[in-house]
């Protein structure tokens, strides 16, 4: 966890995570001293997770299930170091990127239309009137877009599952003789940070529109 808190609670896991890790321990104790080839195991995993039924995929969900009620039990519970700041992660630029939620989605739909009839707009007002937009939708209005993002956040996961045991394969392979110092593997966001960021990136698009 590199300079950290080492008391603050781990990181939860989804369901793909667990599959990733669990396909990993599988392939150590069948080749122990092979050398794994990243890009190759990592498609391996994902051409095997689209196969599964949901009933093989259950047994993950509800790993993921319970690593999120640890988490947020463990967060309920966890107090910051006295004066300690929340302090924004130093992204990895190969990491990967978040993907938008079906609200975002929609506000991308929609934005321009709501600037074109009212140029004035400021950009908390703009973002109200699409908070408003978006409640008066429908169920099936809204359904587009959420299955849209529940494509994107799938293929995130994966991505990020990926990305992580590649970070953990990389930190193990040290070169002889040399000190065994923790190297830092740069994490991609927090589902907690999320939405605090989600609010930042929409102001900065909104200000690239006004320029």
């Amino acid at each position: 966890m590199g300079k950290g808190d080492p008391n603050k609670p781990r990181g939860k896991m989804s369901s793909y995570a667990f599959f990733v890790q669990t396909c990993r321990e599988e392939h150590k104790k069948k080749h122990p001293d092979a050398s794994v080839n990243f890009a190759e195991f990592s498609k391996k995993c994902s051409e095997r997770w689209k196969t599964m039924s949901a009933k093989e995929k259950g047994k993950f969900e509800d790993l993921a299930k319970n690593d999120k009620a640890r988490y947020d039990r463990e967060m309920k519970n966890y107090i910051p170091p006295k004066g300690e700041k929340k302090t924004k992660k130093k992204k990895d630029p190969n990491a990967p990127k978040r993907p938008p939620s079906a609200f975002f989605l929609f506000c991308a739909e929609h934005r321009p239309k709501i600037k074109s009839e009212n140029p004035g707009l400021s950009i908390g007002d703009t973002a109200k009137k699409l908070g408003e937009m978006w409640a008066e939708q429908s169920a099936k209005d809204k359904l587009p877009h959420e299955q849209k993002a529940a494509k994107l956040k799938e293929k995130y996961e994966k991505e990020v599952a990926a990305y992580r045991a590649k970070g953990k394969s990389d930190a193990g392979k040290k070169a002889p003789g040399r000190p065994t110092g923790s190297k830092k593997v740069i994490e991609p966001e927090d589902e907690d940070e999320e939405e605090e960021e989600e609010e930042e990136e929409e102001e900065d698009e909104e200000e690239e529109d006004d320029e």
